[in-house]
Parts: C-alpha cells; sequence; structure tokens
C-alpha cells in the first residue's frame, strides 16, 4: 500500500465542492441569463394539467424534444386549449428544474401555428365584422337585371379570368367587360385589392363587379380575408360579387359582398343575362304586341258599331219599351229569389234533420256492443294462445331438469360415494385408504362399505 500523500489534506481544503442543489442552481441562472426569450415552434404532446391551473407539455419536432411548463397566471390568458399533436408557436425562456435537473422552457406565450392561426383570425374578424352589421342582408345591393358593362377584379393571368370570359361570351357577348388587374396572393395583395375596389367605385364605369380568384390553401386565399378588403367590399356603391376559390372556400369578402358565387364561373352567369331567353323574351313581347294592336282595332271599330246602335236606342219609343221590357225582367227576378230562399231554408231543414239522425246515440251504442263482442273474442284468443306457450315450456323445462337430473345416472348404475363420517364426496381412490368406511348412494338405498383395497386408474 503506498503511503498517503501529505500533500492531499491541503489541495482537499483549497477545492471547491459543488452539492448537486449547487450546481443545479448555477446551471438555471446562466441558462436564464445566458438566453434571451426565444420563439419556437413544434408538436405539442404528453400534455397534463394539474387542478394547479399550469399546463405541462413536451415540445417537439421529427429530432428532438424539451420540457415545457406554463404556469397558471399565463395559461389562463390562452385562447384556445393545447391538444395532443397540435402544431404550436411559443415564447419561453429556458430554465432548468433544480429538483430534477431538468432542462426546461418556461413558457409565458402561446398560439396556435400554420393554418390553426390564420383559422382563428379568421372567426375573429368574421365575428367582429358581423357585430359591427357588414354582414347584414339590409346593406345588400341588388344585381341589375342587363348591366351595361361587367368589372373583374382579378388576376389577369390565372384561370379564373379564362372562365369568367369563356361564360361571358357564351351567355352574353354584347356586354362589355373590364378587367382590373391586381395580385390575388402575396404581402401586398389585400392593399392592392382595396385601392381597386376603391378605384372601380369612384370611377363607376361598370355595373356591376365581380371579386375572384382560382381555389388554393387558405393561406393562398388570405388577401381576401384582410380587414381592409372587408372594408372596402363593404364600403363599394357598385353591386359586388365575391366568387373565391372552390365552392367549399368561404372567405370574409364573400360574406360582405353583395352576393357570393361558389366559383368564378357561377359569378359570371350570376351577373349576366342569358342572350337566347332575351331573345326569346323579346320576341314573345313583339307577338303581344302586335296582338294587342290588333285587338285594338278590332275594338275600336267594335265601339263605332256600338255608338251607331245606341243612337238609334235613344229614341223615346224605344226607351219605353227597354223599360217595361227590364220591369218584367225585375219581377221574375223577384219571384226567383223567393223561390230560391225558400228551397234554401228547405235544404237546411233537411240537413239538420239528417244531423239529429246521425247523433243519435242508437248508432254508438250498437258499435260499442259490437267492439266489445270483438275485444272478448281476442282476448279470449291470446289467453289460450298464453296458455298454450306456458304448457309447451313448462313440458321443456321438465325434459331438460331431468336429462341434467343427479337422479337419472344413478338410475343408469352409477352410484354417489362419500367417505364416513364427514360424508365428503369422493373424486379420487386416492382420497381413502383400507379400513375407511364409505356410504354408496344408489339409485334406491343407500350401502355403507369398509375399503379393502384402491387402486388408480391409468
Amino acid at each position: 500500500m503506498a503511503p498517503p500523500d501529505p500533500e492531499a489534506g491541503n489541495q482537499s481544503t483549497r477545492r471547491d465542492i459543488y452539492s448537486v442543489s449547487r450546481l443545479n442552481r448555477e446551471v438555471r441562472v446562466l441558462l436564464e441569463q445566458g438566453f434571451a426569450r426565444v420563439w419556437l415552434e413544434g408538436e405539442l404532446s404528453n400534455i397534463t394539467r394539474p387542478s394547479s391551473g399550469h399546463v405541462y407539455f413536451t415540445l417537439k419536432d421529427a429530432r428532438a424534444q424539451i420540457r415545457a411548463a406554463m404556469f397558471r397566471n399565463r395559461s389562463q390568458s390562452l385562447r384556445f386549449t393545447p391538444e395532443e399533436g397540435m402544431q404550436a408557436l411559443v415564447r419561453a425562456r429556458v430554465s432548468v428544474y433544480e429538483p430534477r435537473g431538468d432542462y426546461q422552457l418556461i413558457v409565458d406565450h402561446m398560439e396556435e401555428a400554420g393554418d390553426g392561426a390564420l383559422r382563428r383570425a379568421f372567426e375573429e374578424l368574421k365575428q367582429k365584422l358581423a357585430a359591427e352589421g357588414l354582414f347584414a342582408p339590409e346593406t345588400k345591393q341588388a344585381l341589375p337585371a342587363l348591366p351595361q358593362r361587367i368589372g373583374v377584379i382579378t388576376s389577369p393571368s390565372g384561370a379564373a379570368i379564362r372562365d369568367i370570359l369563356s361564360v361571358l361570351q357564351r351567355r352574353f357577348p354584347a356586354i362589355p367587360v373590364l378587367v382590373y388587374p391586381v395580385p390575388v396572393q402575396g404581402k401586398d395583395a389585400a392593399a392592392m385589392i382595396a385601392d381597386t375596389l376603391r378605384l372601380a367605385s369612384d370611377r363607376a364605369d361598370c355595373d356591376v363587379l365581380i371579386l375572384t380568384r382560382g381555389g388554393g390553401s387558405l393561406e393562398d386565399l388570405w388577401s381576401f380575408n384582410e380587414e381592409v378588403v372587408a372594408r372596402a367590399v363593404h364600403a363599394c356603391r357598385i353591386p359586388l360579387v365575391s366568387a373565391v376559390g372552390h365552392e367549399i372556400d368561404f372567405t370574409i369578402a364573400d360574406f360582405v359582398a353583395d352576393q357570393r358565387a361558389p366559383t368564378p364561373s357561377a359569378a359570371a352567369e350570376l351577373v349576366s343575362p342569358d342572350q337566347q331567353e332575351w331573345l326569346t323574351q323579346i320576341t314573345t313581347l313583339a307577338g303581344r304586341l302586335e296582338n294587342r294592336l290588333r285587338q285594338r282595332l278590332q275594338l275600336g271599330g267594335q265601339q263605332a258599331g256600338w255608338l251607331e246602335k245606341r243612337l238609334q236606342q235613344l229614341h223615346p219609343g224605344q226607351y219605353l219599351r227597354q223599360q217595361s221590357q227590364r220591369l218584367d225582367q225585375l219581377e221574375q227576378r223577384s219571384r226567383f229569389i223567393v223561390n230560391r230562399y225558400i228551397s234554401n231554408l228547405q235544404s237546411e231543414l233537411n240537413d239538420v234533420s239528417g244531423q239529429l239522425k246521425r247523433l243519435s246515440p242508437v248508432h254508438g251504442i250498437a258499435r260499442q256492443r259490437l267492439r266489445q263482442e270483438n275485444l272478448g273474442q281476442r282476448l279470449g284468443s291470446a289467453m289460450q294462445r298464453l296458455l298454450s306457450d306456458k304448457q309447451r315450456r313448462l313440458g321443456l323445462s321438465s325434459r331438460a331438469l331431468d336429462t341434467i337430473s343427479p337422479l337419472a345416472t344413478l338410475e343408469r348404475g352409477y352410484a354417489i360415494v362419500s367417505r364416513l363420517p364427514e360424508r365428503q364426496i369422493l373424486h379420487q381412490a386416492s382420497k381413502v385408504k383400507p379400513g375407511d368406511r364409505v356410504e354408496a348412494r344408489l339409485s334406491e338405498g343407500v350401502l355403507v362399505c369398509s375399503v379393502e383395497q384402491t387402486q388408480d386408474t391409468a
């Protein structure tokens, strides 16, 4: 054994020996002072919510994970409920949980990342504008039946403008179309769309406007969910149809617009009349006008003939004859009215007599008696069926009991053997030994025996 080093004691007095708690505390201070608050995005997992109101979870990506805590005073301000698998954006400071030495995040702010945040912003703006009355039906303008010019606010290179022009060319090619080119997505798209809406409204070059773009993700359509666009749509003095995205896509602009179309093609059909229908209607109206003129000419000729006859009828002798004839007609009408009144009274009397006969209790009593007889017959039949069913089930149960009864087993030559004196039923020969007394219960009677030999069966 080597001799002790005389310098060892002196060196140990110069060492700065840390305790575990001290080390964890200083590591925590270094981390909290060395890192400013950081923003992180990741997937939430292992979420727990104890009664304290704190929220504990793990924030992870495809390669790593870190524990995180959000204390009650911060978690109470959350606008959503964190759920497993949700993608979230957090602002936190880096720290250490000293009792376990766990490296963790202390989160003071959390929001949904990606589409979740956009959808929440969508709902918040929707509720705000609805409360202000921007969606109210009474603010909507009616679309013109036959616009003199149609304005389209969209990207000049997108599929939406091609679809709209194709439909307008087919339905009513005589209506001119004015295209207001704007970007439909990107950082400055919302502001440019709003400026173009104000420009179109101020210039009033068109009778109706279509605000449109093709389909895409929620982020692609976000320019049409901006508040500046919604307020520009509401302030537009020209009737406006919103046709943003596909049929399942809804934007804030759709709710504010005077009318929403599920697709750009549908918007073109809404603002344009069908040329063939108009031609058919014009042809019909021309025919009706011709018929009315012909009828007016015929009516004029008839009126001239009537006036000539009326001049002849104004002779005093003709007037007296007419008055005498009218007196005869009045007399006949008076007789007819009196006779009809008497006939109506007779009919009412017959109706009342018929009602009295129908309301007589004789018929009701007969019907109730017949119903009572039918019910009695049905009750007897039901009781007979029930009794037969119970007898059949009793027979089945008796046969089943006979089948499983141990007495039936005894009748086939078997016995129930039990060891005396405790009368324990025996299942194995090894449970008794020579000299033991046993009792064998037969189908009829009981045998008390003494065991001479035991033998186990293979």
